[in-house]
């Protein structure tokens, strides 16, 4: 992934690796602490029944160790994303970096291991002695060639899989693009002549894949710093290289790449000028891939050709060679089947299974999940989104089955079919939700007022939303105040709009608008203009209702419900809609969203089969199948209390309007959640626990939801508002400059028309 994929100020950057704690990672213990006898079960005496265990069958580490899903991230830190040899205490942000998208990306606990040592027998026999900790090795960011002796000496000394991902990593997801280019184009990977320019860890391991997958050894020719590598080299070559030379009259990368049908690039910019472009073969398929800059901009091969395919390690461009769509679901796959290594056709496999996933249909679940973008396989989309919930649906079962056809697994799995199902759930789809909601954000230029822009919280979101490129934000605030925050947090105030109430050259407009609206019930123009002047909430909104801006954010100095009366004031509910609250609860286990928990305090019946009904369709709008249960005290009827009436008869109009999804009612929240119990109702609608939870009044969702919040153990995103006009979100006062960005992301997300 590029350097330049995000940009902010060098300040945001360390504050987001110091704030709260320090670092990116910690341990969280999965068993309870909170008794003599847990104490005693953990450590002594009872830790010594399974120690004994081990001993006598050592393969029993795997049952009761956490062994199986712990992976070593480790680097010296000599070649350092595009930094150099900064040396291992600099690599350490990068591999605690690399240790989080193991686990948000596949579920697989990772700990970083920093080795202060260019020595490569010393660093083989470190790593080698720590086998018994570890089911699997990622080494990452080690120069060349060094990295090729490691990996090779430790994966002969090693029984569990080690993997470079720098190396094949990159050339995994190249190969998986490659297929689907050469796919399109109807070439014959057996025919197809590949120039490669560049000759370090990432190439070789590329080169070596592609041959795996068809690519003859004469069709590919690789050119470094000094031109091409062919076999009359007078300098000397080492093993790697050498290994790739062939017998050609071309001498430089410009002879070679005429005629080619596919250019590879791991070098460096401007390695490629727009005459080799247009020597290319007919159709060329280009993948400019270095860092931070490719060879050659997708604008320039475009302005000398229209029949090109082409890839960067770009986020902001199509086709992005990004490593995270590989390492996390190839060990993934490794791991289930406890693999002794990841050879060259797991490596196969996880190509072959991400070229699968960017050809096969979207699923309109997965759109929704991105929240409607449409992708479809072709020329601008051969590599699927880093964020497709299917991603581990389709790689680590390909991965593991190859692990058995090849015979380096441990563990075969016996039911494939159920395997893909435990690990597609693995993961909860709310849990990339932000990502993909930023990342969908991206290709949108949405303005969002940041109504508080004075309190320091609400300016960092509003920086890191401008940063993030997720759209334009638009301060409301004295514009010498945060002109001045806005320079001590290391931004430019000239990059950012700032308004004013008071100051407004649409002061006067907004006021009129304003007056016109609430003349009939009760305020006079004074007081139309006293809300203008001295009200952000309402100035905002009366800018977002004019037209000035797509969405809104704000709370942070604000009771909630104060913020909400004053927006109400402004903006209209959506016809034949009641608005309401979603909040979002996410744990370890489940991802569950609550409602209503803002708006209605004691709905009616026909309330509340509203909210439901509405809840639903903004639960699938989420990227979820939704499973309704309307919540009670009690269990169908036991005890029958006329206070859940309503509940029952919410449930009686969702029967009569034959709505589409599952739901249930009137029923206690463990019954919902617990499947054991729900099988005491074998009456019930719910095929499985419910993941919408609609409360019988405003009261038990606001306690449950921050008590919750509270107690900790799991992320509470929310209210979000559903039902207004316009977009706008509001955020709680005690609220983080992460729940700020949120929440206007949020925002944005809700202002996109979808029609």
């Amino acid at each position: 992934m590029s350097d330049n994929d995000s940009k902010f100020s060098d300040r945001e950057a360390l504050r987001f690796h110091s704030f709260p704690k320090p670092g990116k990672i910690e341990i969280t213990a999965t068993k309870p602490m909170a008794t003599q006898r847990d104490l005693s079960l953990a450590y002594s005496p009872g830790v010594a029944v399974p120690v004994k265990a081990i001993a006598e069958n050592p393969d029993c580490i795997f049952d009761y160790t956490a062994r199986g899903n712990l992976v070593a991230v480790i680097s010296n830190g000599t070649a350092i994303l595009g930094l150099g040899n900064l040396g291992a205490a600099a690599s350490k942000p990068v591999m605690e970096g690399k240790a989080v998208l193991f686990k948000r990306f596949a579920d697989i606990d990772a700990i970083d291991i920093e080795l202060n040592s260019e020595d490569v027998d010393a660093i083989v026999n470190a790593v080698s002695l720590m086998e018994p900790s570890f089911g699997g090795i990622n080494l990452e960011d080690i120069g060349a060639p060094a990295c090729f002796i490691i990996e090779q000496r430790l994966r002969e000394l090693m029984d569990i899989p080690v993997f470079h991902d720098d190396q094949h990593g990159t050339a995994i997801i190249t190969a998986a693009g490659f297929l689907n280019a050469i796919y399109l184009t109807g070439r014959d990977t057996k025919k197809v002549r590949v120039v490669m320019n560049g000759a370090g860890a990432a190439a070789i391991a590329c080169a070596e894949l592609l041959k795996a997958l068809g690519v003859l050894h004469e069709n590919l020719i690789m050119c470094d710093s000094k031109g091409v590598i062919h076999t009359a080299r007078e300098d000397t070559l080492n093993q790697w290289k050498s290994a790739h030379a062939i017998d050609t009259e071309h001498r430089t990368l410009a002879d070679a790449i005429a005629g080619a049908d596919v250019f590879i690039g791991l070098s460096v910019k401007g390695a490629v000028n727009r005459e080799m472009v247009k020597s290319m073969a007919a159709k060329p398929i280009i993948f400019a891939m270095a860092n931070p800059d490719p060879e050659i901009s997708p604008e320039d091969v475009a302005e000398v050709r229209d029949d090109a395919i082409m890839a960067t390690g770009r986020s902001d461009y199509p086709n992005q060679v990004n490593n995270v769509l590989g390492f996390p679901y190839i060990f993934r796959g490794a791991l289930d089947v406890r693999a002794r290594t990841i050879n060259e056709e797991m490596k196969v496999a996880a190509a072959h299974a991400l070229a699968e996933l960017a050809r096969s249909d979207v699923p309109d679940e997965v759109a929704a999940a991105y929240s409607g973008r449409k992708y479809k396989f072709g020329p601008h989309y051969i590599i699927p989104a880093p964020f497709d919930p299917r991603l581990m649906e389709f790689v680590p079962p390909r991965v593991a089955q190859a692990a058995m056809d090849s015979g380096v697994a441990r563990k075969p799995i016996e039911d494939m079919a159920a395997y893909r199902r435990q690990v597609s759930n693995r993961l909860n789809p709310t849990v990339g939700l932000l990502g993909e909601m930023y990342d969908m954000l991206t290709s949108h230029d949405k303005r969002v007022i940041f109504a508080e822009a004075e309190e320091d919280r609400m300016l960092r979101a509003a920086v890191g939303f401008k940063s993030g490129g997720y759209g334009t934000p638009i301060l409301i605030g004295y514009e010498d105040v945060v002109a001045k925050k806005l320079r001590d947090l290391g931004a430019d105030p000239d990059e950012f709009e700032i308004h004013s109430a008071r100051t407004s050259t649409k002061n006067e407009a907004y006021t009129d608008w304003l007056y016109k609206r609430l003349q009939r019930i009760g305020y006079l123009k004074r007081d139309a203009q006293r809300l203008v002047n001295r009200d952000r909430n309402v100035f905002s909104a009366c800018m977002l209702a004019n037209g000035d801006a797509d969405a809104m954010v704000t709370g942070l100095t604000r009771n909630y419900y104060q913020a909400v009366e004053n927006i109400q004031l402004v903006i209209d509910p959506k016809a034949h809609m009641q608005p309401f609250g979603l909040t979002i609860v996410m744990s370890r286990e489940r991802t569950v969203f609550i409602a209503d928990t803002v708006m209605n305090e004691r709905p009616t019946g026909e309330e509340l089969a509203d909210i439901a009904q509405n809840a639903a369709a903004a639960v699938r709008h989420l990227g979820h199948k939704p499973s309704v249960a309307l919540l009670s005290f009690s269990n169908f009827g036991q005890p029958m209390r006329e206070k859940a009436d309503h509940v029952r008869e919410a449930v009686g109009i969702l029967e009569q309007r034959d709505v589409d999804f599952e739901f249930e009612g009137d029923m206690a929240p463990d019954t919902a959640l617990n499947p054991d119990l729900l099988k005491l109702y074998p009456f019930a609608r719910l095929s499985g626990p419910a993941n919408v939870l609609v409360m019988p009044a405003l009261h038990s969702a606001n306690i449950s939801t921050k008590l919750v919040g509270a107690l900790g153990g799991a992320k509470v995103i929310g209210p979000i508002l559903w039902g207004f006009e316009r977009s706008v979100q509001i955020v709680r006062m005690g609220s983080h400059t992460s729940d700020v960005l949120n929440m206007a992301a949020l925002a944005a997300v809700g202002s996109i028309d979808r029609t």
